[in-house]
């Protein structure tokens, strides 16, 4: 199994992810999707795939949602999945894709559920929380 994230390098939760795959042994496919953008078929294919609209996907805080009037009552779907491709730091982050699936791995312990192997443990987050203890058991 290769996995793919799609990664956001600024994003703590996303190094978090990247982070957990990398010393689980895997070795991703990094997609810097602030650099690459988004295509419709990608990206209509990642929310449906996580079960997600793109309400749900949208990244509220430290993003232009507001400044855009998405965040507004009654902004349609099909107007923020637009907004989303067009300004790509729009879409939350990261997005998991292995053989188990798709997940929007926020928080980053999410990214456990995708994964056949996990870091041995104790495994931390760069701010120190602990996600796998000594036993290998996921911190919830």
């Amino acid at each position: 199994m290769t996995p793919t994230i799609y990664h956001n390098p600024d994003c703590g939760t996303s190094r978090n992810v990247l982070a957990v795959i990398e010393a689980a042994g895997y070795r991703p496919q990094v997609v810097e999707y602030l650099k690459t953008g988004w295509t419709r078929e990608l990206l209509q294919g990642l929310l449906g795939a996580a079960g997600l609209t793109p309400r749900q996907a949208l990244r509220q805080s430290k993003s232009p949602a507001r400044e855009m009037g998405l965040l507004e009552d009654g902004v349609s779907d099909a107007a923020i999945f637009a907004a989303m491709l067009t300004t790509p730091i729009l879409v939350n982050r990261p997005f998991v894709v292995t053989d188990k699936g798709v997940k929007l791995c926020r928080p980053s312990e999410v990214v456990l559920d995708l994964l056949d192997t996990w870091p041995q443990g104790p495994f931390f987050k760069e701010d120190g929380g602990l996600m796998i203890d000594a036993d290998g058991q996921r911190v919830s």
